[in-house]
C-alpha cells in the first residue's frame, strides 16, 4: 500500500529537528492560503537529477488532487525534494519536504480522496494516502508499472507522464523500499525529523527534483 507519513509524526518533528529551516516563501508557510483552483488541464515540467519529464494533469480526473498539486508546484514546494521511496517495478514516491518545518505544516493540510476515474496505469501520478480515514496532503507516487490494482483502494490518478517516460523510468531504485518493508531505503520518520540533511548524507544516490514548474 502507498501510505503518507501521519500528521502526528510530522508535527513531532518540529520539536525534534535541530537543523535550521531552509529559507522559504511566505506562501508555503501559510498552507491554508493556497486554495487556487487549477486550470482544467495543465502540464508540469520536472527538471530532475535524472533528466526532464512532463506530467499532464486533467482536473476532471481528480479535482481535489489537481488543485492541491497545482498550488504546491506553483509555489515551489517540490523544488529540491527527493524521490525518497523508489521501489523497482513498482513506484517512486516524493513529497516530504527538505525542510522539516514545512513537512509538519503541510501534513495538517489533508484532503479526502477523489473518486477514481483515471486508473493507476504505468507512468501516472497519484497522491499517497493514510489508512482510516484515507487522506492525502503532499506525497505523490509515480507508477513504474500498471498499478491498476490500487484503484480499488481509492488511489485516484490525476496525471499522466507524457514526455520523458524514459527519464522517469530510470529514477534511482538501488536502495529499495523503506526499512519497515524490508528494504534498505530511507526511514520516513527520520526524513520527517531531519529533511534533506539526512537524505543527502546517508542516501546520496537518490534522484531529486531540481525544479517543478507549471506549463499551461
Amino acid at each position: 500500500m502507498i501510505r503518507r507519513m501521519t500528521a502526528a509524526a510530522a508535527l513531532a518533528a518540529i520539536a525534534l529537528c535541530s537543523a535550521p529551516a531552509a529559507a522559504q516563501g511566505v506562501s508555503l508557510k501559510l498552507p491554508a492560503s493556497l486554495k487556487e483552483q487549477s486550470p482544467a488541464a495543465y502540464n508540469v515540467r520536472f527538471e530532475t537529477s535524472a533528466g526532464v519529464f512532463v506530467a499532464h494533469v486533467e482536473r476532471e480526473w481528480a479535482p481535489k488532487a489537481a488543485d492541491r498539486f497545482f498550488n504546491l508546484v506553483k509555489n515551489g514546494f517540490y523544488d529540491g525534494v527527493r524521490f525518497y521511496r523508489s521501489v523497482p517495478n513498482f513506484m517512486a514516491q516524493f513529497g516530504l519536504h527538505g525542510d522539516p518545518t514545512l513537512t509538519a505544516l503541510w501534513s495538517r493540510q489533508m484532503f479526502s480522496p477523489d473518486p477514481v476515474k483515471h486508473s493507476n496505469k504505468r507512468m501516472t501520478l497519484a497522491f499517497a494516502m493514510g489508512g482510516n480515514p484515507m487522506t492525502a496532503s503532499t506525497q505523490v507516487f509515480l507508477s513504474f508499472r500498471d498499478n491498476s490494482s490500487l484503484d480499488g483502494q481509492g488511489f485516484a490518478a490525476f496525471a499522466d507522464i507524457v514526455e520523458g517516460q524514459d527519464v522517469a523510468a530510470k529514477l534511482y531504485t538501488g536502495y529499495g523500499d523503506m526499512p519497515q518493508r524490508g528494504g534498505r531505503g530511507p526511514d520516513t520518520a527520520r526524513i520527517v525529523k531531519e529533511g534533506n540533511a539526512y537524505l543527502e548524507k546517508e542516501f546520496p544516490k537518490l534522484d531529486f527534483i531540481k525544479k517543478a514548474t507549471i506549463e499551461k
